[in-house]
Order: C-alpha cells, then structure tokens, then sequence
C-alpha cells in the first residue's frame, strides 16, 4: 500500500457501480473531488444482485482488515428487481429476500467499526421504451419496469430509514430532470455523465448535511502536502509562489 494513509471511501455495488469510472461517470467526480483527500475504492460487479454480494461481503470488507473504510457507498436493487425468469436463472431476487440481503449488508458494514459510514443508493429508474429496443441475440428479453424499480427503491429508502443509515433516493431524484429517460442514461439502464452528475450531488449533499465526525465533505477534509513551498508556482510579482494544492477552477462543475 502507498501512503501517506489516507481516508478509503469504497463504492460497492453492481454495474452502477463498476462502470462508475466510465462516460464521465459518478465515481470519477468523486475521485477528482476528493483528490489528496480521500482514496476512492471502486468495489463494482456488472450484473450482481444482493444475494451474491452476501458472499463475498467478507472478502470485501474483512473484519479484521488493518484500515478499515470511512465511508462505504452501497448500491444493489437494479438487477434484484428485474422479472423472474421462466428458468429460475437470473439476477431476479424477491422483495423480502431483498430487504433481508441490504439489512445483512448494512448490519456488516455498520461491524467493521465505529467510524464507518454508510450511504445507499436506491434503485433508480429506467427507460423502458429503450430498453425494449435493445435487442440482444445473446439475453433473454429483460423484465425491467419502473414500476419494479419502484418497489425495490422505496424498500432500500425504507431499510435505510428504520436502520439510521443514510440513503439517496435514485428514483426519486433523477426524474426531477424533465428529460431524464433521455439524459440520465447510456442504455436506458446505466448512467450518462448528466446522471452521474445528480447521483454525485446528492451523495455531496447528504455527506455535507451529516452530522458525522469526522466530517467527511470534501471541503473540511485536510488536503495531501498542501503546505507552501518555494517550487510551487511563480507569481505574477516575481517574489512569492502561489499554492495550487485548493485549486478547483479546473472543474467543469463547481461542486458545493
């Protein structure tokens, strides 16, 4: 491991998750937001439900691990919702089964010590007209409706809710976008820079809200060798240098 140490924030989850460094994706904006300040940890697992996240949620997050994280950002339900199929094959897990596999993971993470935090992502909605549109001759047709995405989303917001833990609404907060079915998705299922753009607002706006300690938004975290030296910069005097180790104004979205 490379040092100095610094805060782990772990995203774990499904494909949301995994492809969250890809198409200017939500965990990449957390990586520059939070960087020489927290190490942002990408757990992700295209096509994963709950039931097969319980199996390996040991190997992930051992609790007897050196370090363990400051912040785990959990999102299954997506593929949990999906239609059973005919077969019995498939991501498709019930309702209850569901509830039960998010209050084990919570339960878990919430072990691994006090000063871990926890926030889940809620399942957000799809496109159904461009999802029915991708054909694949390699898939079975996939049973994905708002109307599933719903239940399963209200259930996380419920869990989250009864257990104190911090939760981010997806399915509530994307269709804020009037043109949402049409921006927020690559696929009609996984996000686009523009709603990875909302996830990353409301998972800032939750962290700056919370009454944690230690604060965990970007803005009140120490940042890496942000001391002044004599090999930063010149400025424009020609006798001082000026420190970049705060600068933002780089970023194409000025993040609060």
């Amino acid at each position: 491991m490379v040092g100095p140490t610094r805060p782990q924030f772990v995203l774990f989850g499904s494909s949301i998750v995994q492809l969250s460094f890809s198409h200017g994706g939500w965990g990449a904006i957390l990586s520059d937001i939070y960087a020489r300040k927290a190490d942002i940890l990408l757990r992700g697992y295209f096509g994963w439900n709950s039931r097969r996240a319980l199996q390996v949620l040991d190997q992930v997050f051992p609790k007897d691990a050196a370090i363990q994280p400051s912040l785990v950002i959990a999102y299954f339900g997506g593929n949990d919702s999906m239609g059973p199929h005919p077969s019995g094959l498939g991501p498709h897990v019930p309702l209850p089964e569901y509830i039960e596999s998010m209050r084990k993971i919570v339960i878990h993470l919430q072990s691994l010590s006090e000063e871990t935090r926890i926030i889940l992502l809620s399942c957000p909605p799809v496109n159904e007209e461009k999802i029915r549109g991708n054909i694949s001759q390699f898939l079975s047709e996939l049973v994905r409706t708002n109307e599933l995405c719903q239940r399963y989303s209200d259930a996380c917001v419920k869990l989250g809710q009864e257990m104190g833990v911090k939760v981010v609404d997806l399915f509530t907060a994307l269709q804020k976008r009037d043109d949402w079915m049409d921006a927020c998705f690559t696929d009609g299922i996984h996000l686009s820079a523009e709603g990875s753009k909302i996830v990353v607002e409301e998972i800032i706006k939750v962290i700056k809200e919370a009454d944690w300690e230690p604060c965990l938004h970007w803005k009140s975290m120490p940042t890496e060798f942000a001391e002044d030296s004599p090999y930063d910069l010149v400025a424009a005097d020609g006798k001082t240098t000026l420190n970049p180790s705060e600068w933002t104004f780089y970023r194409e979205h000025h993040w609060d």
